[in-house]
């Protein structure tokens, strides 16, 4: 019976479900690229109909050949146009502005991706992989021991504890210990255990939305196929039967992140009062609880440590598995230590009085040691898997010049990435931090604030944004150079035209300006060693002084003391500004639609990806995308035999390309490829070599009947394939005139637009080149390729 089924959806000619009526008919399959559109503009007709999907994501055809398959072929013109909208994937409802929060996440995410290529080295690659998931799993510790030091440290400990703070919140005033009527929570112990609820509810809404967006968008199972072997095969694991449905790995994640929360705040809230236990005056029944609470704590870090590091992702089959009692229990769990230690905190002890800081600096601290020490070691592993990938023959120079591998960075990518990911979760809970501190304190210090570190780590904000002026004045310099040798270049391709000055200078300077796509290997490692170097400087600082900058070097000269008092003032400024800007941009998203679709753009490129790293990471839409894709092309190929053009777009293309590997072999080989303005090799393949470098590429040239790719020297994000050998300039074909005339002519009486990486349907290219794969899909078309 699954050998009937699976023959069906091959969609062989022979297949019972193919109508004959329909042969010959053919399709193509248009997908979108980034920001998303309409599919009345993709299907240039302002009267369609949906055929399938939902109001989420659909394929859409224009209302008069919604029967299309049911006419003789003869009584129509041209290809059956169906289009498949997606992008309310990623730039739905407002919600999606929430998703800000989760950036970090989905940065380190994304760094579980970058691995270089490899064959045969299973144990380095799973090494990779559990580095990336013990960094997210940071993130996760480092954000809401933010919210604890906001809402325990800052509110509860601190401003809480000052009669003068409490005087200017009196919102507080019920924790007071300082009334005469001081009540119930005013002891430290019980003002911690109230606080802890807010980072409770933070960690309660991320498992929220982890649960909900895996339901909503992930849910969706890819089409049945038999499992594959263990071991890595040659290409891609894009085209493996599991690689869409990591259903398993995400909730197992999401238990031990969640139940990593819960820890973080029971640790937060227990640990203030097994300390005043065992002081002097210490209960020992409460100093007895005290450890055995820790001891407990410990053992739930364990086992939270053993759930991330115990399994990775299952890609050679569709893992039904399910984990329920893990998967509940541990979450339960970490709740039930968090009810204990705040029943332990809330007991009374009349002598306890809140002073100082609660020790934040050593957990702010370690967090960072303990990224550090994972970049680097990713560092490692990343360069050992570098060197043993096997090496092709490179298709040619970069745009850039450069004659090395087009791998970016080298295979230090994905470990340059995880450093940015893991500062951008260093420079929101340092914000939140400062601007929640000043909130509550003003210019008074009447509080002590928060830990030196954050200080710190705001501190080198400054220094780091030297460094990006310096790279961006250099980038400028370059661009400048460049628009002058393009100037020559436009006036070489326009011969005959009359010269304007302007007109050329407009192209060249759009020219120059999308090759800066090539150079983001040197900006992101340049940032990330910078932050890395940094990091460590602050680190080192704060523990060896255990001061602010500008009070570590009262004593020092009047210059080195005037620079870190600059450096503090200004990075406090500067890291409180950037909060605001967060806050502002997300609430704009969140009643905005245009500004949401513009933020949608960013979901659109970061989280292609499944969420192998980290649970709480925006969902991935591809696995809501991708099944879709590929359960359209199957379903057309075994009612009408074949002849289909998958259309693709910017990341359009991307889904096309994942879709296409993930066809049986036989319906891959009835499917034409049309990529127009594709970041497949330029951004993909450089970035995610692993899934999309050249043997990947070269596989699914193989695999698929046909492939025409189209590129412009102004698109700042599609181009070349770069295949190598013969099949480069079978696949790709010359870059494509932008604008497509200098100056005004007969069919040109007003000025052509630059179009960069918009309307390539527009050039008269692109429907040739259409028609000649719809051409090549035919059998008896001599002189196709051999198979």
């Amino acid at each position: 019976m699954e050998r009937a089924r699976e023959h069906a959806v091959d969609g062989e000619p022979g297949s019972p479900a193919q109508r004959p009526e329909a042969a010959g008919t053919a399709l193509e399959l248009l997908v979108h690229g980034v920001g998303g559109t309409t599919p009345e503009e993709m299907l240039d007709d302002p009267r369609t109909v949906r055929i399938t999907g939902d109001a989420t994501a659909a394929v859409f055809r224009r209302a008069d050949e919604t029967d299309a398959e049911e006419r003789p072929g003869n009584a129509r013109v041209g290809p059956v146009r169906e289009a498949y909208v997606w992008c309310n994937l990623t730039s739905g409802n407002g919600a999606r502005a929430l998703w800000l929060l989760l950036l970090p996440f989905m940065v380190v995410n994304l760094a579980h991706w970058m691995r270089p290529a490899s064959h045969g080295h299973s144990r380095t690659v799973r090494l990779y992989g559990l580095l990336v998931r013990l960094a997210g799993l940071t993130l996760t510790v480092l954000l809401v021991a933010a919210a604890c030091e906001v809402a325990l440290d800052l509110a509860a400990w601190q401003c809480a504890g000052t009669r003068l703070c409490v005087r200017n919140h009196s919102w507080l005033g019920f924790l007071s210990p300082d009334r005469p009527d001081a009540g119930w929570w005013s002891q430290p112990g019980r003002r911690l255990a109230l606080a802890a609820l807010v980072p409770a509810a933070l960690t309660t809404l991320l498992w929220y939305l982890s649960h909900r967006t895996w339901s909503a968008y992930e849910s969706q199972q890819p089409m049945a196929r038999a499992a594959e072997p263990e071991e890595e095969t040659d290409g891609t694991g894009l085209g493996r039967p599991g690689f869409w449905y990591g259903r398993r790995l995400v909730a197992r994640l999401r238990a031990a992140h969640t139940a990593a929360g819960f820890l973080t705040v029971a640790a937060a809230v227990g640990s203030p009062a097994a300390r005043h236990d065992r002081g002097p005056g210490g209960a020992p029944l409460l100093e007895a609880s005290g450890w055995l609470l820790n001891a407990m704590l410990v053992a739930g870090g364990a086992v939270v440590l053993w759930v991330v590091c115990r399994r990775g992702r299952s890609e050679n089959r569709i893992d039904h598995g399910r984990d329920r009692a893990l998967v509940r229990r541990l979450p339960l769990g970490a709740v039930a230590l968090l009810a204990l230690a705040q029943v332990y905190a809330g007991w009374s002890r009349p002598h306890w009085h809140a002073a100082g800081r609660l020790p934040g600096d050593a957990t702010f601290g370690g967090l960072t040691l303990v990224q550090g020490l994972l970049v680097i070691a990713l560092c490692v592993v990343a360069r050992a898997l570098y060197r043993t990938a096997p090496r092709l023959v490179d298709p040619g120079p970069g745009p850039d010049g450069d004659p090395g591998p087009r791998t970016a960075m080298r295979g230090f990518a994905g470990p340059a990435v995880a450093m940015l990911g893991c500062a951008l979760g260093g420079v929101m809970s340092g914000g939140v931090s400062q601007r929640v501190a000043d909130w509550l304190d003003g210019t008074r210090h009447s509080i002590p604030g928060p830990p030196v570190l954050l200080t710190w780590q705001a501190s080198v904000i400054p220094p780091l944004l030297v460094v990006l002026i310096a790279l961006v004045a250099r980038l400028a310099r370059r661009t400048w150079r460049l628009r002058r040798l393009e100037m020559h270049a436009v006036e070489r391709e326009y011969p005959g035209e009359p010269r304007d000055a302007a007109r050329t200078r407009r192209i060249a300077s759009t020219r120059a300006m999308a090759s800066l796509t090539d150079l983001a290997p040197l900006i992101v490692g340049v940032l990330s060693s910078v932050t890395l170097l940094l990091g460590a400087c602050a680190l080192a600082g704060a523990l060896a002084t255990g001061d602010t900058p500008s009070e570590a070097a009262r004593g020092a000269n009047g210059f080195v003391h005037g620079a870190a008092e600059t450096a503090q003032a200004l990075g406090s400024w500067l890291i409180g500004l950037g909060f605001i800007l967060f806050v502002t941009w997300g609430r704009r998203a969140y009643k905005d639609a245009a500004a949401r679709r513009t933020i949608g753009i960013l979901w659109d490129v970061g989280t292609f990806w499944p969420r192998a790293a980290h649970p709480f990471a925006p969902p991935c839409y591809a696995e809501r995308a991708v099944p879709d894709l590929t359960w359209r092309m199957a379903t057309w190929t075994r009612a009408t035999g074949g002849r289909l053009v998958l259309s693709g777009h910017s990341q359009g293309s991307v889904l096309a390309a994942a879709a296409a590997w993930q066809l049986t072999p036989p319906v891959r080989a009835k499917i034409a490829l049309l990529t127009y303005g594709s970041p497949l090799e330029r951004l993909y393949g450089r970035w995610f070599p692993a899934h999309f470098g050249p043997a990947a590429l070269a596989s699914l040239h193989r695999d698929v009947a046909c492939w025409r790719n189209l590129y412009r020297r102004t698109d700042p994000i599609g181009g070349p394939v770069r295949l190598p050998g013969d099949c480069g300039p079978e696949v790709d074909h010359e870059p494509l005139l932008d604008p497509l005339a200098y100056g005004r002519t007969e069919r040109q009486p007003l000025p052509a637009p630059v179009l960069g990486h918009s309307d390539y349907q527009a050039d008269p290219v692109f429907a040739a080149e259409r028609e000649l794969l719809l051409e090549r899909l035919l059998p008896e078309v001599p002189g196709q390729r051999p198979r």
